[in-house]
């Protein structure tokens, strides 16, 4: 028998302003390979904290047996260094302690006997097929597929019992992300990955949903759980209509019934009225008519009552799968050129500092091309956020750049309060409507920017983009379904597949470039840009 490791006990958790997010929450966790999925903002990273630790539970227990280490969704804030994105600052602080001969008892603690963590840290990152790079090199030098790489790193380097892995595929390359699915096919210990990457998922042993009915587990990778989702989907469904036919049915017979006595009672009163029948009779009726008209109606409220239980216990086992509707941009006329770069870029090598581009009216662009090659440095310069080396870079039209981290958003100010300030042509009401087409919640657009989850910031900051004063006509985007559930990336996708204006996105999800009916590709080889 497989030994549990983590354990859910009616686990429960409400956010800082006292609205609950889960509750009853109730699992366990082996060292089968287990998959978590749900929709964006149902708390699937919260519960990957209350796994981990990070977090207490509002209500209920977590059980851990061993070491649990938790890869972050997000990686590095600004100033983090490598050794502090792998997780390895503080050991490698103390070794430094101890080889210079002022280690103390807590600094031998924190190595744990890893004398060779240094060299163990280069032979990983070597693995990850990155250059030696120092432990204080920061991390905003490194490409977002490399500092996935050096967080995954650090999680291999962690000699933990479990792993929590969330998102651990964004922004990695085609070729990081079939390392990362052989490392985790070596990988001995207990494994949670919290994903929306269906090819990651379906190598899973496992998949737990979280939705708002709780957590269902299903056997098998990520096919199975969606055919076993949509079965279940569709008979909840059917079971509520059977179960709404069942009332009407015998509303409508209970109603039929109370006429039925109604009819009786209309007798007897006729029968009193004309004197046709004795008094005494006709009082000994009376008391037997109402006798059966008082039981008559409890038996019917008791029954009514069953059946609309009935309903409501149908109904909670329907989870609404409510279409996001992404705000379409208003026709436009764009220019013939809406973006011309010639020129180099800064940060990047031979061959690939040097380019020409022009954009002509409504083009659809995909930039592809391995982590490190500069893609993420090509959008930046397009955007106007960074200077070419040597050149000029013209943009024609409004633009909008929405970057893997999503930095434009101020972390502390209310996200209503951020979208009003690019958008106030636009009553609030508009806002607010639009944001909820968006799948955001009322609620949530009173938190701050930085307490949204991943999929939340992105249509947050998309829709100040769209809605603008001023609306972009051209949009560079990169990676933008790293923050995305399925369901709002198919929606995204079709979105941007009508949309009128300009388009570069970077990406390295083969299937949503396929979905984007793209014009072109610029792709990074090895003997510079190549377009198609």
């Amino acid at each position: 028998m497989t030994q549990t490791l983590l354990t859910l006990d009616g686990v429960a958790f409400s956010l800082a302003d006292g609205r609950p997010l889960f509750a009853g929450l109730s699992e366990t966790f082996d060292r089968r390979r287990t998959g978590l999925v749900g929709r964006n903002g149902i708390g699937k990273t919260v519960l990957g904290r209350l796994l981990a630790g990070e977090l207490a539970p509002s209500a209920g227990r977590v059980l851990r047996q061993g070491r649990v280490y938790r890869l972050a969704q997000q990686l590095a804030p600004e100033g983090t260094t490598l050794a502090q994105l792998a997780g390895v600052h503080e050991a490698l602080q103390a070794l430094d302690r101890i080889e210079a001969g002022a280690g103390g008892e807590h600094d031998f603690e924190i190595l744990a006997e890893r004398w060779d963590l240094r060299a163990r840290l280069q032979a990983e990152l070597q693995r990850a097929g990155l250059p030696p790079l120092a432990p204080e090199t920061p991390a905003a030098r490194l490409s977002g597929g490399q500092a996935m790489r050096v967080a995954l790193a650090g999680a291999w380097l962690a000699d933990a019992d479990f792993l929590i892995l969330d998102e651990p595929s964004n922004h990695l390359d085609r070729a990081g992300r079939q390392a990362l699915l052989a490392q985790l096919a070596r990988w001995q210990g207990g494994l949670l990955v919290i994903s929306h990457d269906r090819e990651l998922l379906e190598t899973m042993q496992a998949i737990v949903e979280l939705s708002p009915l709780g957590l269902r587990r299903y056997g098998g990778g990520w096919s199975f759980h969606a055919e076993q989702q949509a079965q279940q989907r569709c008979d909840a469904a059917d079971e509520l209509a059977r179960r709404q036919l069942e009332r009407r049915r015998e509303t409508a017979a209970l109603q039929r019934e109370h006429e039925r006595q109604q009819q009786r009672q209309a007798r007897g009163r006729r029968e009193r009225a004309d004197g046709s029948q004795p008094k005494l009779v006709l009082d000994a009726r009376q008391e037997r008519s109402e006798a059966t008209t008082g039981r008559l109606q409890r038996r019917h409220d008791t029954r009514r009552a069953e059946l609309e239980a009935q309903v409501r216990a149908a109904a909670a086992r329907v989870v609404e799968d409510t279409a996001i509707v992404v705000p379409p941009l208003p026709p436009a006329v764009l220019p013939n050129e809406v973006l011309v770069f010639d020129g180099e870029l800064p940060f990047v090598a031979p061959p690939l500092a040097r380019l020409s581009l022009v954009l002509q009216g409504a083009t659809r662009l995909a930039v592809t091309g391995p982590n490190g090659c500069g893609k993420s440095t090509l959008l930046r310069v397009l955007a106007g956020r960074l200077a070419p080396a040597a050149g000029r870079c013209e943009r024609r039209v409004a633009c909008a750049w929405l970057d893997q981290r999503l930095a434009d958003l101020e972390p502390s100010q209310p996200a209503i309060e951020w979208l009003r300030a690019a958008c106030r042509q636009r009553p609030e009401a508009e806002l607010h409507t639009r944001l909820a087409q968006l799948g955001l919640a009322a609620a949530t657009l009173g938190s701050v920017c930085g307490a949204l989850s991943g999929g939340e910031r992105l249509k947050l900051a998309l829709a100040r983009a769209l809605l603008a004063d001023e609306p972009a006509r051209l949009l560079l985007l990169d990676e933008p379904g790293n923050h995305l559930d399925l369901a709002t990336l198919q929606a995204l996708e079709a979105m941007l597949r009508g949309w009128r204006g300009a388009l570069v996105v970077v990406s390295h999800d083969e299937a949503f470039l396929a979905a984007l009916a793209l014009h072109e590709r610029l792709e990074a080889t090895p003997q510079g840009w190549c377009r198609s």
